[in-house]
């Protein structure tokens, strides 16, 4: 496994978001987290990049433990995270934002290839590369939160929520470039509210409930699962 999160624990205060989480990720293909507002989720991409600490447990990337390290040591390792909301650089333009993902990297002539990399999946940021971030869609956006963590040269992406806030039409386009990203041999752990496009996405899924996981399964299966079609698939 690429990834081992064992009986991990995160507390806000005193109160208790994570209680005893555990998820494995393979190296290849879309593992999603799915669950209500508040069961956890963005708190579990928040541990994995360093931004939670973790009060309990343990998280393994590659045979190394890495909770407890700094955020900037963790992307450094290869985790990188396009946060929920986007949270990109509104007055630099668009290149700007990307070039900021390679802010830890040296490799002057792979940074180039990466950008042009990015501008392959991302057509229309490479036409809007001198735009100012701050003019751009919501969708345009939202490709450059991941084009940025694709920037870092990730051998893992976590992605949060995506499609808030996007047309469906809009975020099938992004999916369809995310199964690209994966394809080309980035793994990725998507976080999502929408079940129904998150398990047709996953090969793997992870129900998060009050801060634990109540089921796990392959994403087909859990299509199928009664309770997680009442609760999340609308019936």
């Amino acid at each position: 496994m690429l990834l081992e999160v064992k009986e991990i624990h995160v507390h806000y205060s005193k109160v208790a978001a994570l209680k005893g989480v555990s998820i494995e990720v393979p190296s290849g293909g879309i593992v999603t987290i799915i669950g209500a507002n508040g069961a956890g989720k963005s708190t579990m991409l928040r541990a994995l990049s360093g931004l939670a600490p973790v009060s309990a447990g343990e998280i393994w990337f590659d045979g190394e433990r890495i909770d407890g390290r700094p955020p900037e040591k963790i992307v450094a390792r290869g985790i990188a995270q396009a946060p929920e909301g986007r949270r990109i650089f509104p007055d630099l333009t668009v290149e700007e934002n990307l070039r900021t993902g390679a802010f830890l990297r040296s490799d002057k002539p792979e940074i180039e290839h990466d950008l042009d990399s990015v501008f392959g999946h991302f057509p229309r940021l490479k036409e809007r590369r001198t735009q100012w971030a701050k003019t751009l869609s919501g969708g345009e956006q939202q490709m450059v939160a991941i084009g940025r963590a694709l920037m870092s040269k990730p051998r893992l992406l976590l992605l949060d929520e995506p499609s808030m806030g996007l047309a469906p039409v809009l975020f099938q386009e992004i999916a369809a470039i995310v199964i690209e990203i994966v394809k080309g041999g980035v793994p990725v752990i998507l976080v999502e509210q929408n079940a129904e496009l998150a398990l047709g996405l996953a090969k793997y899924a992870y129900v998060l409930e009050t801060g634990r996981v109540s089921l796990e399964g392959a994403a087909e299966d859990l299509r199928e699962n009664e309770h997680v079609r009442k609760a999340y698939l609308g019936g």
